[in-house]
């Protein structure tokens, strides 16, 4: 019997199961999210996001064993929102309980950009990021949420961008005693608890059950900062203040660029989860209905005071191997987690910052590529660049600049190397250069082609093109422009061809007007289907094959 957008009851147990294990999972994260992006008493709002996000991402969304909620990027994009609205360019006026509010303007923003963006059908485009730039832009988001738990992990206390709080750290080094207690016993589960007993209880939730308890044994009477009163009852709605922000064009500017932010690393974010996703439980994703559940999920948790998420990565791997593989499984995880933030309250009251830390601190040392990084430069100089630069840009600048002057630089670089390999054959069969070059050109070329080409002394120059040729390809053709002048004939094969760009075109059509301008006769050859009808737009006449071209350059040189 199925239900709604792929549910199946037939695998009512596993994405039971699975719900319930991702739902462990998820429970000290979303706690440490929250806390990280929303500073003191924020933890909670993780606990709402998790919640809305993952119940209504299953329900919508086009990925069906995902599992979504509050995420690194997601949660560092929300800090750095706050960051902005606190700093002197606002106006002074902004009192600290105006701050939620406008933030949540923002995470309703980000997901109606979300629903547009799937509406627009722009999902394969966001998967198409090179992996240099995503490589790098984890990795710094990595770094970013070591940097700003640093604080947290030593007992000192911290605000802002993340050298604002390195700054504090480094210059009122005092570490407090209890907080680096907790820490290092936080530490030493998540990275030491055997892989048979973290396959049945998560480490980060051990250290929770374990460490809270302690510290209140140990450091009951201390000032150890802990989280601190959690509501009880539930999800409340609270409409974000949209109002300030139409009504000051600071704010508008503010908020709309936040919301864009979130928008875009969401869906970046979302979607290569959903890639892992579609590996591990050999299914295929709809990337538009993705991003229409993850926004209609963020838009709504932004009336929830939810943090924002995403499709997150390890709760759904976790899921999958658990046994689920349904939207089910998304439902089970929000419910379980909705009645754990009714009746736990008291409990996540006592937690200690330092512990959510230590958790955090493992988070950030996971979400770095390290394998990419220590072997990027022997790939490649040119893709260890990139990847270093967006790493350095997401970590010190922006986190949406990084991601675009990353994506540019990367294109940039691929449309370098591909013109290299366009062009390519107009570098072999350019038989002027050396006796060498002619000879090895030649020798590409069927006997019979080849014999014709002899016959023509040295006076014709072939260029022959491969591939589909973009506008990269039209600068090597318009430097080649000047060559024709040592030529009496001029042949450029296209055969090998598939597709002609505009800019390619105009190229090719300007490099026959050259030599028709220098009294030279040129020909193209081997043009078809769509590369053809292009040329003829152009006023490009085009002879059948390389061949005939060949042996129609040999009859103009005897006259």
């Amino acid at each position: 019997m199925e239900l709604i957008n792929g549910f199946h009851l037939k695998n009512i147990r596993g994405d039971v199961l699975g719900g319930l294990t991702a739902a462990v999972v998820a429970l000290p994260l979303a706690l440490a999210f929250g806390e990280t992006a929303l500073g003191a008493g924020g933890a909670i709002y993780g606990l709402y996001g998790a919640v809305v996000v993952g119940f209504l991402a299953a329900l919508f969304g086009g990925t069906p064993a995902q599992v979504s909620g509050p995420t690194g990027p997601m949660s560092v994009t929300v800090a750095a929102v706050v960051a902005t609205l606190v700093s002197a360019d606002v106006p002074k006026d902004l009192s600290a309980g105006e701050i939620l509010p406008l933030v949540m303007a923002a995470v309703v923003v980000g997901g109606l950009f979300q629903i547009l963006f799937g509406i627009l059908r722009l999902g394969k485009y966001i998967t198409l990021v090179p992996y240099s730039v995503v490589s790098g832009f984890m990795s710094g988001i990595g770094v970013i949420i070591i940097c700003v738990e640093l604080g947290n992990l030593l007992g000192i206390s911290t605000d802002g961008k993340v050298i604002e709080r390195l700054t504090t750290v480094f210059s009122n080094f005092q570490p407090y005693g209890p907080a680096i207690s907790v820490s290092i016993m936080t530490l030493g589960i998540v990275f030491l608890t055997p892989r048979r007993i973290s396959q049945w209880v998560p480490s980060p939730l051990l250290a929770l059950l374990i460490v809270t308890p302690l510290s209140l044994i140990f450091f009951g009477n201390t000032e150890l900062a802990r989280i601190g009163d959690v509501p009880t009852d539930g999800l409340n709605p609270s409409l974000p203040n949209f109002q300030r922000v139409l009504s000051d064009q600071k704010f508008l500017q503010i908020i709309l660029k936040a919301g864009l932010t979130l928008a875009v690393l969401g869906a970046i974010d979302s979607l290569l989860t959903s890639l892992v996703a579609d590996n591990i439980s050999e299914t295929r994703h709809k990337s538009d209905r993705e991003l229409i559940g993850q926004g209609i999920g963020n838009a709504v948790a932004g009336f929830f005071t939810g943090l924002p998420g995403a499709g997150a990565t390890m709760r759904t791997v976790i899921n999958v191997k658990s046994g689920g593989s349904t939207p089910l499984s998304g439902v089970v995880h929000s419910v379980v987690l909705l009645i754990v933030l009714v009746g736990a309250g008291p409990f996540a009251a006592v937690i200690p910052k330092a512990l959510l830390a230590g958790i955090l601190i493992k988070v950030g040392l996971d979400i770095i590529d390290w394998g990419f990084i220590f072997r990027a430069q022997r790939l490649s100089l040119k893709t260890a660049s990139v990847m270093y630069g967006v790493l350095l840009m997401t970590v010190f600048w922006n986190l949406i600049w990084a991601v675009l002057v990353g994506v540019f630089i990367a294109n940039m670089l691929t449309i370098d190397s591909i013109t290299e390999t366009q062009l390519e054959g107009m570098e072999a069969d350019n038989p002027i250069d050396s006796e060498a070059n002619n000879n090895a050109a030649n020798a590409q070329l069927p006997s019979d082609e080849k014999a014709l080409l002899d016959r023509c002394a040295g006076e014709v120059m072939l260029f022959r093109l491969k591939g589909p040729l973009s506008f990269g390809a039209a600068k090597g053709i318009t430097e080649r422009m000047m060559l024709v002048r040592n030529y009496k004939v001029l042949i450029l094969d296209i055969t090998d061809v598939p597709r002609l760009g505009v800019t390619a075109t105009l190229a090719i059509e300007d490099m026959v007007q050259e030599a028709l301008n220098n009294s030279r006769t040129a020909y193209v050859a081997g043009a078809t289907g769509r590369v053809k009808e292009r040329l003829a737009k152009f006023g490009v006449d085009v002879i059948g094959t390389r061949k005939e071209a060949l042996t129609a350059a040999i009859d103009s040189l005897s006259v």
